[in-house]
């Protein structure tokens, strides 16, 4: 375990741009806006994909911010040390993002109308074996030396912003709030006009069919792998290795060309625990 892996109430945090007096601010302090836009996930649930769908959704469609404006500028990561100070200098509406789980998200927002797009879940396989890969070529935190490793670590919750159930649970205990909107990644996935068009919706924005049809066009996969103000390509060298990229497959299901019998087992048996009680209509990906 690496000295400079900063921990906050018991939270595993980046080693870099990250410290436990700004996540103390941050949850203490800071004022969530009624004007506020913030997309909230666990990391590798599609935080990028929304941030995306997001910023053209407010730009009508017009391609011209998020090919100009990298991604953590557009939305930046409250928590991290420099994205709280973006926020803080942004003018109204603000938009920013955070993979904060509940109980150490700005207290404000309890009492304010900020609309947040919560929560876009993944199925936690995907979100595991997404996180091994991407986690395996930057240098944010220890390095999982193989699957089986990082696996241990994801169901102990000992990776960075803690463990998948505890984030999922606090966050779905909002699903009920007028300002929150439960999504998944894989309907994100299955049906992306449909969920664009839900998220349009909560944000009171009326787009076009044709300015639609421009915020899936620009938000693909294929789009955001080749601009550079959204793959991650900007990154300062020192933080990524050979290899690394952002967009690796984006696809449902990848878990099973990865996971051993013995391995899917395993994380069934501890999933069925700690998720028990939670109607499946919930979780996309048990229809899958």
């Amino acid at each position: 375990m690496s000295d400079n892996t900063p921990w906050f109430e018991g939270i595993k945090f980046p080693m870099v741009h990250f410290s436990p007096e700004i996540l103390r601010e941050v949850r203490d302090k800071f004022v969530v806006k009624d004007e506020d836009t913030i997309t909230v996930t666990y990391p590798k649930s599609g935080t990028n994909w929304l941030i995306e769908i997001v910023s053209l959704i407010l730009s009508k469609g017009d391609p011209k911010w998020v090919q100009s404006v990298p991604n953590w500028d557009r939305s930046p990561w409250i928590e991290s040390t420099g994205g709280y100070e973006l926020v803080k200098g942004q003018k109204d509406p603000r938009v920013y993002t955070s993979h904060l789980p509940l109980h150490l998200f700005p207290k404000s927002f309890f009492s304010s109308k900020a609309k947040v797009m919560i929560y876009c879940i993944r199925n936690p396989r995907d979100a595991l074996v997404s996180g091994y890969f991407f986690l395996s070529k930057i240098n944010v935190t220890e390095k999982p030396e193989t699957l089986q490793q990082y696996m241990e670590w994801f169901l102990q919750g000992n990776v960075i912003y803690g463990s998948w159930f505890e984030h999922v649970r606090g966050w779905l205990s909002m699903r009920d709030m007028e300002n929150v909107l439960v999504l998944s990644y894989e309907d994100l996935i299955k049906d992306t006009r449909s969920t664009v068009e839900k998220i349009c919706q909560f944000l009171g924005k009326k787009l076009k069919p044709e300015e639609t049809d421009l915020v899936l066009k620009y938000s693909s996969f294929q789009f955001m792998k080749e601009n550079e103000m959204s793959n991650f390509t900007l990154l300062p060298h020192a933080y990524t290795t050979e290899g690394f990229t952002l967009l690796r497959k984006g696809t449902v299901g990848d878990w099973k060309n990865h996971f051993t019998v013995a391995q899917a087992e395993a994380f069934d048996k501890i999933y069925q625990e700690k998720m028990a009680g939670y109607p499946p209509k919930l979780f996309p990906w048990e229809e899958c």
